[in-house]
């Protein structure tokens, strides 16, 4: 896991600490690689350093790193995008791999690579919540603050995204 050699503040050495690993686990799913998770996980600390003399909010550290992770995650599927690169993986006939939820979630890596290319044809946002609620445990109300959308909101995109993925089945 990298770490940081700067010198930093105690309370946010303490967030970097507490958090790294859950915030590169979260860029993990929602890349799908390495290389680009790392950047991802080096370019949000440094934004959290950045900002963080500037922190006002009342929902707390976690929830706000999540905002920046997830912001910097669509910005980079965005602008793959916009450059004609595919994001989900294909099988080589170009279509989308079938997933079978009950069949793949203890099927091993397999399963779990079922899994991850499932979740990665969810729209953006449902993609984010489902992970930040299964995966990462965050309350509806963090998610919300995360992805900058209420509560209710947050509670709707994980119901729609465990919704697309049954009727994958």
């Amino acid at each position: 896991m990298p770490t940081f050699s700067l010198k930093l503040p105690p309370p946010f050495e303490e967030a970097v600490k507490s958090m790294e690993r859950e915030i590169m686990r979260f860029l993990m799913r929602s890349t799908g690689d390495r290389e680009d998770a790392m950047d991802l996980f080096q370019e949000t600390w440094l934004r959290a350093y950045r900002a963080y003399p500037t922190l006002q909010s009342e929902d707390g550290l976690r929830p706000w790193i999540f905002r920046i992770a997830s912001n910097l995650c669509r910005n980079r599927a965005r602008d793959r995008m916009r450059r004609g690169r595919v994001i989900a993986n294909e099988t080589a006939d170009g279509a989308a791999p079938a997933y079978n939820a009950p069949n793949h979630l203890n099927g091993g890596p397999e399963g779990a690579l079922h899994l991850k290319r499932a979740i990665s044809r969810l729209p953006g946002k449902q993609g984010q919540a489902l992970m930040m609620r299964k995966f990462a445990g965050l309350e509806y109300r963090e998610i919300g603050t995360a992805l900058n959308c209420s509560a209710e909101s947050a509670r709707a995109s994980v119901y729609q995204a465990l919704k697309k993925l049954r009727l994958d089945e």
